[in-house]
């Protein structure tokens, strides 16, 4: 079995879905949105985003959801909300493109990539939680730039 080199990985994920922007692990936000992703110079597409639970989250009700939040207008939703509620290490969020379409978390087994990249403005991507919950998640993000000079950040 042939095994590729870890810059020639980033290489073809570069050319597959764009550019990666990792974030390192983080508490969930507590009955509040918080920045995961910072959007700079101009717009961008989002062609992927991946959560991982690094931390269980606790057992209580906690719907989350992915939120645009820009810098200038209203924030608009990424997805439909999930209760997060006793997600285990190892559990993957992502979503489908669609945004009436909830978050996808499923107990360390899978989550979907984008089937359509999803513009968004200059400002953040937020994960927004309805409660407070012990845990934590680290996330990644994919996108390519629209607008010259448009880059994402971690927050």
């Amino acid at each position: 079995m042939f095994t590729y080199d870890s810059n020639t990985n980033k290489a073809i994920a570069d050319v597959c879905l764009g550019i990666r922007v990792d974030r390192a692990t983080a508490t969930l936000p507590q009955t509040t949105a918080a920045a995961l992703f910072n959007i700079v110079g101009g717009r961008v597409a989002i062609t992927g985003i991946l959560g991982e639970v690094t931390v269980a989250i606790q057992n209580q009700a906690c719907n989350t959801k992915l939120t645009a939040n820009p810098t200038t207008g209203t924030s608009s939703d990424l997805c439909a909300v999930l209760s997060i509620a006793n997600d285990e290490v190892g559990c993957l969020y992502g979503i489908t493109g669609t945004v009436g379409d909830a978050m996808v978390g499923a107990n360390a087994g899978y989550a979907p990539l984008q089937a359509r990249p999803l513009a968004v403005n200059v400002g953040t991507i937020d994960l927004d939680c309805a409660a407070s919950n012990t845990g934590s998640v680290k996330w990644s993000i994919w996108y390519l730039p629209l607008d010259t000079g448009a880059y994402v950040t971690a927050a």
